[in-house]
C-alpha cells in the first residue's frame, strides 16, 4: 500500500515481558504498521484490515481480533469501522479496542510470512 512504510509482526496486548510464538503467555499475535499520514490515512489502512479480516468468532487471547490505537482520533476510528462491521446486525463483531501497550517483534520467520510461502511454493524452471 502506498504510505506504509512497513509491517512488523509481533506481540502486543498482554502484562508479561518477552512473549514468542512458543510461549505467548497473555499477549495477542498483531502487527505494527508505520505510515505516512500525509499519504496514507488510518481510516484507509482500517479499511484494508476490515477488507483483510472476518472478526465474527470469538479466539483465544493469542489469535483474538483487536486493534490497538495510539490517540483518540485513533481510537474513534477504529470504534467506527468496527461499528460498520457489524452494522447489518446479522452478525456479532468480536473486536478488541485498546490503547497500544509495549509491543515485542515477533521471530523473524513470521516476518513477511505470506511473501516467504509464495515464493516458497514459486514454480523453477
Amino acid at each position: 500500500m502506498g504510505g506504509v512504510a512497513d509491517v512488523v509482526v509481533g506481540y502486543t496486548g498482554g502484562k508479561k515481558e518477552n512473549p514468542t510464538y512458543q510461549n505467548i503467555m497473555d499477549a495477542t499475535e498483531a502487527f505494527m504498521v508505520e505510515f505516512d499520514p500525509s499519504i496514507i490515512s488510518y481510516e484507509e489502512i482500517l479499511d484494508e484490515w476490515a477488507d483483510q479480516h472476518a472478526p465474527y468468532y470469538p479466539s483465544k487471547c493469542q489469535y483474538r481480533s483487536a486493534v490497538f490505537y495510539c490517540s483518540d482520533s485513533q481510537r474513534n476510528a477504529a470504534k467506527k469501522k468496527i461499528e460498520e462491521l457489524g452494522k447489518d446486525g446479522q452478525r456479532k463483531v468480536y473486536v478488541d479496542l485498546e490503547p497500544v501497550s509495549k509491543f515485542y517483534r515477533g521471530e523473524e520467520y513470521h516476518q513477511d510470512f505470506l511473501e516467504k510461502q509464495m515464493s516458497a511454493r514459486a514454480p523453477t524452471f
